[in-house]
């Protein structure tokens, strides 16, 4: 198995952009894991990731994020022993770290404390590659669930939300996170490039379940409240943060507060 991920590092790639070949391969190794073990089953694919690897988002991604759907054949802890014994049988020496229960996200971080200087990284500050699994086990109701097929690297069949769900999930993120993530914008963009409509009873579902109130956002005034919060941004943070996970540098210029708001009226 090393020597497949080794296939993913290129001699004139910078050290960051290999770092992300490398997390993205194993990030789908341990889909193939999870859905070999059937962990993939009770929980829906989400976020980012999701994003990047079952439609193609052009930025790379850290964490892994999933919702509950089924509680039935749910067990968390299982799941990262799971990953830990099967990635180790591939020679990848793995080990878990912060598994948390307690609360309604469950969490932990699968670590890979010898791959950098197998792989002979050099200029990457920090020698422990890590990946955080999160799963929300009490998401707001209303998401619809998709299946989605990977082929690239290994074949599998992933459940996640349909689109407009996950653009529902995103748009939370971008009103109501308490800091600006520029990813949460870089994928905004993606979405209104891609015409797509959120699911607003999850929507309107998720801001009654982290804000306490019902905002009944409706198809006729959702962009308002995009609107609102675009201009309020600082977009040179917004670049800054989500500059080391894009492909193509160039597309920083699309994270424009007059562009944003130029797609936002012409759907």
């Amino acid at each position: 198995m090393i020597d497949l991920i080794r296939k993913e590092v290129s001699k004139t790639a910078s050290a960051e952009e290999n770092i992300n070949r490398i997390r993205e391969f194993l990030q789908v190794l341990m889909l193939k894991v999870m859905f070999d073990k059937g962990h993939l089953e009770p929980i829906a694919f989400t976020g980012g990731t999701a994003l990047r690897i079952l439609h193609g988002l052009k930025r790379y991604s850290e964490d892994m994020d999933f919702s509950l759907v089924n509680k039935k054949g749910y067990d968390f802890a299982r799941m990262q022993a799971d990953l830990i014994n099967e990635l180790n049988k591939n020679n990848i020496k793995t080990e878990g770290a912060r598994l948390k229960l307690d609360s309604t996200v469950n969490s932990c971080f699968i670590s890979f404390p010898e791959l950098i200087p197998a792989l002979a990284i050099s200029g990457y500050p920090k020698k422990n590659l890590k990946i955080k699994i999160e799963v929300d086990s009490n998401p707001p109701e209303g998401g619809k669930t998709a299946i989605v097929p990977v082929t690239d690297r290994f074949v599998i069949a992933v459940k996640t939300f349909d689109l407009p769900s996950l653009f529902a999930t995103k748009l939370h993120a971008c009103l109501f996170r308490r800091y600006t993530k520029g990813r949460d914008f870089y994928d905004l963009v993606w979405y209104l490039g891609k015409r797509v409509v959120p699911n607003l009873t999850l929507l309107n579902n998720a801001i009654q379940q982290t804000e306490k109130k019902d905002m009944g956002l409706t198809t006729l005034n959702y962009k308002s409240l995009i609107i609102d919060k675009i201009t309020g941004l600082d977009f040179k943070k917004v670049r800054e943060d989500v500059a080391v996970f894009l492909e193509d540098k160039a597309e920083l210029k699309l994270l424009d507060q007059e562009l944003l708001l130029g797609m936002l009226k012409n759907i």
